[in-house]
């Protein structure tokens, strides 16, 4: 019996062994492992692709939301809304800036932040929106925008999961005010290790994010604010400009591949496939299935996969309100129904631009075995 990852990394490097080397050894060749040309014609890259003026290439995606929050003027004790069903790095990013995370439950469909409960979470404190493209899904930014002119507070878009993915036509990160990439390396554009990205079209959070990647200095040896060491390594840009020319080739595979699953689960009444928006396009960076009934125990389905060589997730087991770092802003099971009923009911199946559709029936037909259990 094949065994069947969650991704699969190193038949992507073999594929383009002899170019990412080379282009590793450019670098190491070049002496300039920190910033320098291959980062620039990165950013360079990214900013074409997203449709947008300026990329500053950071050390995390974590990296991306701290700098960008702060560049939009984020300050201790404002407030910032967002999700509570996503990565710990996205509210996480808002408490490193000393503000409070205000969550908003999620679209039970397409599980991000709905647009409907926003306005009532709007204070005098808010100073930003971070709406994330959970599983590479856009978030409602048409409803989002509205909000941010009549309230005059900024977006922040985490697209951690969501390049190559558009709203309406158009790049996510290219529709609010910034936009933050993660290059995990399990990601769709994926590097050898941790790499981030910011793009705006704004010219002052463009200069602010550059400034403070490099320890808030605005010209040499001085100064201006407390800033990060949080700078893209030459080497991870040079791999990355290698794999960035498959990226859409890498995503539109994603993307059959996640049609295929949707296609031979939707006769199974036990499982709800992802919701696609009809004007979007998704990057297909997760499958994320719903179980609908509440009587099929999630674990016992994963570990009946796993016997048979079938690898899982659970993305997210615990709405971010819920986790401990986060009880001294006062949130309580109940708060978010949506979220939390998510959490105990989505599960992550393999999806890889390698799958090949034998392993995608494979996967099905073990779910409908256990199902007939």
């Amino acid at each position: 019996m094949m065994r069947i990852p969650m991704t699969e990394l190193t038949s992507q490097y073999t594929s383009l062994k002899e170019e990412i080397n080379n282009a590793i050894h450019r670098v190491i060749e070049s002496g300039r492992f920190i910033l320098g040309p291959e980062v620039e014609g990165f950013e360079r890259e990214i900013a074409t692709y997203c449709g947008v003026k300026y990329a500053i290439g950071v050390a995390s995606g974590t990296d991306a939301l701290i700098i960008s929050l702060m560049a939009c003027g984020v300050k201790p004790g404002d407030e910032v809304i967002t999700t509570p069903f996503t990565f710990i790095a996205t509210a996480g990013a808002i408490a490193h800036c000393g503000a409070i995370p205000v969550f908003v439950d999620i679209d039970r469909r397409t599980y991000n932040i709905d647009p409907n409960q926003i306005e009532s979470k709007i204070s005098n404190k808010t100073r930003a929106i971070i709406p994330v493209h959970l599983f590479g899904q856009p978030a409602d930014m048409d409803a989002i925008l509205k909000l941010s002119a009549k309230h005059k507070i900024k977006i922040v878009e985490d697209c951690a999961q969501a390049l190559s993915a558009k709203y309406k036509g158009k790049e996510v990160g290219s529709i609010g005010d910034v936009g933050c990439f993660s290059f995990y390396p399990s990601k769709n554009l994926g590097a050898f290790g941790d790499g981030g990205m910011i793009v705006t079209n704004d010219s002052q959070i463009a200069e602010m994010s550059m400034i403070l990647r490099q320890h808030g200095v605005k010209s040499t040896h001085e100064s201006v604010m407390l800033g990060f060491n949080s700078r893209l390594d030459a080497i991870q840009a040079a791999i990355l400009r290698v794999k960035f020319k498959h990226l859409d080739n890498w995503t539109n595979l994603r993307r059959q591949i996640a049609s295929l699953y949707s296609q031979l689960l939707t006769e199974v009444e036990e499982i709800e496939p992802p919701y696609v928006e009809k004007n979007n396009t998704i990057s297909a960076s997760y499958y994320t299935i719903r179980l609908r009934n509440q009587l099929i125990d999630r674990d016992s389905l994963r570990q009946y996969l796993a016997l048979k060589n079938v690898a899982t997730a659970v993305h997210y087991p615990i709405s971010l309100h819920l986790h401990q770092v986060f009880k001294t802003f006062g949130y309580k099971q109940g708060d978010f129904l949506e979220s939390e009923l998510a959490q105990e009911q989505v599960l992550s199946l393999p999806l890889y631009p390698e799958m090949r559709n034998d392993q995608v029936i494979e996967v099905v037909d073990i779910i409908k075995e256990f199902l007939r259990r």
